[in-house]
């Protein structure tokens, strides 16, 4: 029988070459992290690269046959992706009496528009370029008057169209008083290559970093302009198509805080690569002392807004964001 020996009360544990088995489980375990922390970079380069190529290819080509190659392909691929199945059930909520068949005339159309978006998004430059007449702007006017106001003032939209082209048309009408936020994308090569794009724009990143920008901008008197009708889990309840949806009220807030209106721009996709960028009236916010009861008062005007547009044009609006609660 084997000898059994008895391990005194300060014994260690040690491997065969008597270094601690703690040592040798800590490099294990540090290997393991650094070989994912390895596997992560590369799986975010190789995403970047087919960033890069697509946009290559989409540059390379002329603004409408990229453009139509786009939308062919977002209507071949887009409804057969299971995320289709929220654009449809969140249809089916906003507009029940809409047919099936309409919601799938819907959902397609909202997939060419989307493929368009994707392929526009290298020639957005040029599209927006006032030389390429490719972009309408109504009321033009507006904006110069409330930039010789001299007031902050928020401008506001929503994912409809190529949602880029409000803002890239935006900025070159008020120049770097306009301060624009944006969502970061997770992957920062990739979001390096997107913002190459768009260098010419003032722009931060959401986040608590950029909120200070933000504040900072608008205290020296700049205006900023931010999309608005995505889903905000720490928001507040506000109507939207007959229903409560989560909705991030900071343009309420800070429009409140300082004392400047909020100016509705909407976006329409005509035809292929035109558009018309409609400069709306702007929304004077009403403060009675009360903040939530205020805020939530301007942020069921924002979200009223933005369902006439999407009523209007409801395929160019981008379907697939978790907008309601299940």
């Amino acid at each position: 029988m084997a000898a059994h020996h008895r391990r005194g009360p300060h014994a260690r544990d040690t491997d065969d070459k008597g270094a601690p088995l703690s040592f040798r489980y800590a490099n294990k375990s540090g290997w393991i992290v650094g070989f994912r922390r390895v596997l992560h970079q590369a799986s975010q380069l190789s995403e970047a690269a087919v960033v890069l190529a697509v946009m290559m290819t989409f540059a390379c080509l002329p603004i409408d046959w990229a453009s139509a190659l786009g939308g062919y392909i977002g209507r071949l691929i887009g409804p057969r992706l299971g995320v289709s199945r929220r654009a449809l059930g969140n249809l089916m909520r906003a507009m029940p009496e809409n047919s099936d068949g309409e919601n799938r005339r819907i959902l397609c159309g909202m997939w060419d528009n989307l493929g368009r978006s994707v392929a526009e998004y290298p020639h957005l430059g040029r599209i927006c370029g006032e030389e390429c007449h490719r972009v309408e702007i109504v009321n033009v006017a507006a904006v110069q008057e409330l930039l010789s106001a001299g007031r902050p003032v928020i401008v506001f939209g929503g994912h409809f169209a190529n949602w880029e082209i409000g803002p890239t048309t935006i900025h070159r009408l008020m120049g770097p008083s306009l301060l624009s936020v944006y969502r970061a994308a997770n992957n920062r090569w990739v979001d390096g290559l997107l913002r190459r794009r768009l260098r010419a724009r003032c722009a931060v990143a959401k986040g608590a970093a950029g909120g200070r920008d933000l504040l900072r901008h608008l205290r020296r008197g700049g205006h900023v302009a931010m999309l608005v009708d995505q889903k905000q889990n720490d928001g507040i309840a506000v109507p939207f198509f007959g229903r409560d949806a989560m909705t991030a009220p900071a343009i309420a807030r800070i429009g409140l805080r300082f004392g400047c209106p909020l100016l509705p721009i909407a976006v329409e996709r005509l035809s292929g690569a035109r558009f018309r960028v409609t400069i709306m009236p702007a929304l004077d916010l009403a403060a009675t002392g009360n903040g939530a009861v205020d805020v939530l008062a301007g942020m069921t005007r924002v979200n009223a807004l933005i369902e006439d547009w999407i009523r209007a044009r409801p395929e160019q609006w981008l379907w697939l964001h978790r907008r309601w609660p299940q």
